[in-house]
């Protein structure tokens, strides 16, 4: 039987985490189970939708992101409706798109999955023809992901206190938002278009979202006092935030956000600018993606404290260098 073949893609900067020793490892596990690997390390933004594509011309079998949902994204884009699959080493500052799927933080783990080969058909939102897989925002959240790209250190700390001074000085914004035909007209805290259920970093945006249901979770969470904010921010959190008095969720397969002026958003958690008028869709079963057989339940307080334990327990393992 002839080897698979694997193009891993690292991207140097993403998260905290060191790479050394990153190649080596996966090229040794991922070889046992009749993959070979080439790996390549990104030299900037755009660097791995190139090399996707690379790979994609030249017949692999799977991409293997090491990084964070920035470089999902970009590989993502170049993969979608091929028959490349997509592997993930959850390597970023969040993760959000891998804890979704029940992607272990630990990278031994994360290749295990790879390695037995069971996938998923994944879907993708577009907002103005831009892809996201994770999650999409306009309001707090992309004022936050604009002031933590600009910072020179990365990871849960810094990312943290990006929100605290964000939240410090955030005004809510007015938005008209067009879902089927109707029109809603908010002073929204921030909106958000979900394929998966979290930001990362466990903080559960959208509880209910599912990855491969031909449907986005448009949130919507209303303007209120600091202390109710700060409630929603707990909510987040512990997983209950869908129960949230100032919170609406719709369902979607199409939307419209329209705002006073261009200005700031996020495709998974990498800011950009965009007009006035974001449309929003959902790209249905777009990209082939190694995941564990069996999705987990998600349940409140319990799945949140979980995975916050095995977050831990693998910072441990890796401190000690037991990983």
């Amino acid at each position: 039987m002839a080897q698979r073949q694997a193009l891993l893609v690292v991207n140097p900067v993403s998260g905290t985490r060191s790479k050394r020793g990153l190649e080596d490892l996966v090229v040794s596990r991922l070889g046992h189970a009749g993959i070979e690997v080439k790996a390549v390390i990104t030299e900037g933004p755009g660097h791995a939708v190139a090399l996707a594509k690379g790979a994609v011309d030249d017949g692999a079998d799977m991409v293997i992101s090491a990084g964070g949902d920035g470089t999902v994204n970009e590989i993502s884009s170049a993969l979608a409706h091929t028959p490349v699959a997509l592997g993930i080493l959850p390597l970023g500052s969040g993760n959000g798109l891998a804890r979704s799927l029940g992607i272990p933080q630990d990278v031994g783990e994360a290749l295990r999955i790879i390695a037995d080969g069971h996938s998923i058909s994944c879907d993708r939102g577009l907002v103005n023809g831009h892809p996201f897989y994770c999650t999409f925002g306009v309001g707090f959240d992309a004022a936050v992901s604009e002031k933590f790209a600009s910072m020179k250190r990365r990871g849960r700390i810094t990312y943290v206190r990006s929100v605290f001074r964000e939240f410090l000085k955030y005004k809510s914004q007015p938005y008209a938002i067009s879902i089927g035909g109707d029109v809603i007209t908010e002073r929204a805290f921030l909106i958000a278009a979900c394929n998966a259920s979290q930001y990362g970093n466990n903080a559960y945006i959208a509880p209910q979202a599912k990855l491969s249901d031909g449907f986005l979770d448009l949130i919507v969470i209303h303007d209120g006092s600091p202390l109710s904010t700060v409630k929603v921010g707990v909510d987040l959190l512990t997983g209950y935030i869908d129960r949230n008095t100032r919170i609406d969720t719709f369902r979607i397969s199409s939307a419209a956000i329209t705002r006073l002026e261009k200005g700031p958003v996020h495709l998974d958690g990498d800011p950009m600018t965009l007009g006035k008028t974001l449309d929003i869709s959902c790209d249905a079963a777009s990209l082939s993606v190694y995941a564990p057989v069996k999705e987990s339940e998600f349940k409140p307080i319990v799945s949140p404290f979980l995975s916050m334990l095995s977050d831990i327990r693998y910072d441990v393992k890796s401190k000690l260098g037991l990983d």
